[in-house]
């Protein structure tokens, strides 16, 4: 392959950012990064031992294994799961209800040794309240231990005298460890293990289901569902060494567990962390994450009450207890690859969107994720930067989603794998970096500083590779890449690379359409550069200049503020007149099948500003405060905000006017309305946070932003924390007719800056 087609591929040129990870970070080696499960826990090594959890209730159980749980699935219809405490570090509590159960996950770390110190889990069964009444029903508990490919590892089943099989083994990361079963309350009815190979590191579960065995209880005089023990096949003569194990506890709710993991480099130890040892170090450090929790976000001193506290707390753990490690490679292509290709094999260790339905990595999505991150533990926010900045090739571009490993993979459609180097995706840690330098830089100690030194050369490339590869036809304009111009199959083609996905833009797609929401992206950006170089002693003087420019009011306002709406919009080739319909076949057709529907253009379009289109994109020069507080154009954005026709609504800012063409029609026939009407957090908190900008900037509607701010800040926190009693769950979106939740749960992304608008943490 030539110099251009492999530019894609060719890592970024400079010093790596992660200098320091694995056994180097002891105190975050192990954690529940496995955030696509209900429960397990990995280490950050690339080729990590595996650990997790699957439960059935066998009188519940249905054909085919239906009925075990693992993986977290909507399909599943749990009423809720998901952590109630979690520091990122040391421990984490969640609470999962599966019909009539609560079972409560939690775990605790314990450092020492060489190799990441030990750990234990619990895991406790129980009625719900209101179900106290059933008895006799049974519980089947799964404990996992998996080996990744790669590296002279091995694990086998070993019996330590506490009557449940165990794991005793050695990896190249871990040393020599063991891990034990140990019963906490209640009685054990029934044991049996699986030692095998894995069908799949995807397929865990059914490796596990296609082993069970219905057999006779003689004891008991019934049949139980048991594993079947040892599965090895042979290469030629020699058996198999196995490389999943996996223990069976059948018991009668209420029971409760503990698995004990013990490193073999620890030393003395001076008891188990099991038992009533474990309960008593849980409550500890369930105690401490309390203090702490006020003591970062004062929620007590501005009145909140235990209700409020405990959902304020569930999501900030479910956002910190969602950051998970992965390690693979990206698919990849350019305009110079016929097909695509593979990125380098690379670490990543971020946050996740939703543990269901996005259990990976997501680039803007991390920059929000970043501000509640940051707030909470700077030096793990920096960590993720830090691996996301070393997935940048040569030309500056990342990767907008990260598909890394099998696990991963298995959760995403074919068509949306491969990432193009033309594509961006609004560079959210703008947000994040802002953030940081303005509320801690007297924090920013010689390592923090040395991380910003090295970020430094990758931020100047990733701010010019979005000059260079967005910019628009006019000077100082900007154009999102990645739009289907030929489509006919869309109302109104996608935006995937905005962020926004199906939010209006023009119509028809062409080189010379123009994106306000970029523009202002790009704005905060060199201005987060100029500050930067500032911090660091560089010269930033062109990062000043370009931001003094793209803020300059006068001209954005000549490239998108319409005089005859009087609000900001896109520009391009557009009409408003188009339609989906089905297309009648032919006399002659031979097909039975109705036709797809496609889009019908009834009028022509023509070169013009979208001012037809009211919404989210129309606010983003109020949304990152490019606005003059002097400029009467934000008296009229504040009086659109606050008009319940176009966004206002009880539970927060609605994506889209009710009075835009769109406003929730379908974008295909099998494309639902997604950001054209509903409520969306991230942008909800950008609103909130621009109000609270403006009412303490002197100017003439200063007044008029702060009415507005504490109007909405108190619509928005009211709706999530009530949904979240009523539903178990922080959602993707909220109706903006009736508030509730929609699209997939739990979404403990960027829904979780509620916290932050709680804490008033700008």
């Amino acid at each position: 392959m030539g110099y251009l087609e492999t530019r894609v591929n060719t890592p970024y040129d400079d010093r790596k950012m992660v200098v320091t990870s694995g056994l180097d970070k002891p105190e975050r080696f192990w954690g529940s990064y496995r955030p696509g499960l209900y429960f397990g826990l990995k280490s950050r090594d690339i080729h990590s031992l595996l650990t997790g959890l699957m439960w059935y209730f066998p009188k519940r159980l249905r054909p085919g294994g239906d009925g075990v749980r693992h993986w977290c699935e909507q399909s599943d219809g749990l009423e809720k799961y998901g952590w109630l405490q979690h520091d990122g570090s040391t421990f984490g509590i969640q609470e999962i209800q599966d019909g009539p159960f609560i079972i409560t996950t939690s775990f605790v770390k314990r450092l020492g040794g060489l190799h990441g110190g030990d750990w234990t889990a619990r895991v406790s069964v129980d009625y719900k309240t209101e179900y106290a009444d059933l008895i006799d029903e049974e519980v089947s508990l799964l404990w996992y231990t998996a080996l990744e490919e790669g590296g002279k590892n091995y694990i086998k089943p070993s019996n330590f005298a506490s009557k449940l099989t165990g794991v005793r083994g050695e990896t190249t990361g871990l040393g020599e460890f063991s891990i034990k079963l140990f019963n906490y309350t209640g009685s054990v009815n029934h044991e049996s293990y699986l030692s095998t190979n894995y069908l799949g590191l995807d397929l865990l579960k059914e490796t596990v289901i296609s082993s069970l065995r219905l057999v006779q209880d003689k004891t008991k005089k019934q049949n139980r569902i048991v594993l079947a023990g040892d599965i090895l096949g042979q290469d030629g003569t020699i058996k198999r060494s196995p490389n999943f194990i996996a223990t069976q506890v059948i018991a009668t709710v209420p029971f409760s567990m503990d698995i004990v993991f013990e490193s073999g480099s620890f030393g003395t130890r001076q008891n188990t962390l099991a038992g009533d040892i474990y309960t008593s170090t849980l409550s500890w450090h369930s105690t401490r994450f309390a203090q702490r929790f006020e003591d970062t976000f004062g929620l007590k001193t501005k009145g909140y009450g235990p209700k409020e506290i405990n959902f304020a707390q569930a999501a900030l753990s479910n956002m910190i207890g969602g950051i998970g490690y992965f390690y693979g490679a990206s698919r990849v292509q350019s305009v110079y690859t016929k097909d695509p290709v593979p990125y380098w094999k690379a670490p990543l260790y971020t946050a996740v969107p939703s543990r269901s339905f996005f259990p990976r990595g997501f680039l803007w999505d991390e920059g929000f994720h970043g501000l509640l991150i940051g707030a909470w533990d700077l030096d793990v926010e920096l960590d993720i930067i830090c691996h996301w900045f070393d997935l940048m090739n040569v030309e500056g571009w990342i990767p907008r989603e990260q598909i890394l490993g099998i696990e991963a993979l298995a959760k995403v459609p074919q068509e949306f794998v491969t990432q193009k180097n033309t594509n961006a995706n609004p560079p959210t840690f703008f947000l994040t970096l802002e953030y940081i330098l303005r509320r801690y830089e007297d924090q920013l100690t010689e390592g923090r500083l040395s991380i910003l030194e090295r970020l430094y050369p990758r931020l100047q490339a990733w701010f010019t590779w979005f000059n260079i590869t967005q910019r628009g036809s006019l000077p100082s304009s900007y154009r999102w890449r990645g739009r289907d111009a030929h489509t006919n199959r869309e109302l109104n083609p996608k935006t995937l690379t905005s962020g926004l996905d199906d939010y209006p833009r023009a119509s028809h797609p062409t080189d010379d359409e123009m994106h306000v929401d970029l523009r202002c992206w790009i704005a905060i950006a060199a201005n987060v550069m100029s500050k930067l170089a500032d911090l660091l002693g560089r010269d930033g003087y062109k990062y000043e200049q370009t931001s003094e420019y793209l803020s300059d009011n006068k001209v954005l306002n000549k490239l998108h503020w319409s005089d005859y709406i009087q609000q900001y919009a896109d520009y391009g080739y557009h009409t408003d007149s188009v339609e989906l319909r089905r297309p009648k076949p032919s006399p002659r057709s031979q097909q039975t099948q109705s036709m797809e529907m496609i889009r019908i253009t009834l009028k022509d379009p023509e070169y013009r500003l979208v001012d037809s289109t009211f919404g989210y994109v129309s606010l983003f020069p109020l949304f990152l405060q490019l606005i003059k507080p002097d400029s009467p154009k934000l008296k009229k954005v504040l009086d659109d905000i606050e008009d319940p026709n176009l966004l206002w609504t009880n539970y927060g800012l609605r994506s889209l006017a009710k009075t835009s063409p769109l406003y929730m029609k379908r974008n295909s026939e099998h494309d639902p309305p997604y950001w054209r009407g509903q409520i969306w957090m991230n942008m909800n908190f950008l609103a909130i946070r621009a109000l609270h900008y403006y009412a303490n900037e002197s100017g003439p509607y200063s007044k008029q932003a702060n009415k507005l701010y504490i109007k909405l800040r108190h619509n928005v926190i009211e709706n999530l924390i009530m949904q979240y009693y009523k539903t178990g769950y922080l959602w993707e979106q909220y109706s903006d007719k009736t508030g509730e939740g929609s699209g997939c749960r739990p979404f403990n992304g960027w829904t979780a800056l509620v916290v932050l608008i709680m804490g008033e943490h700008y």
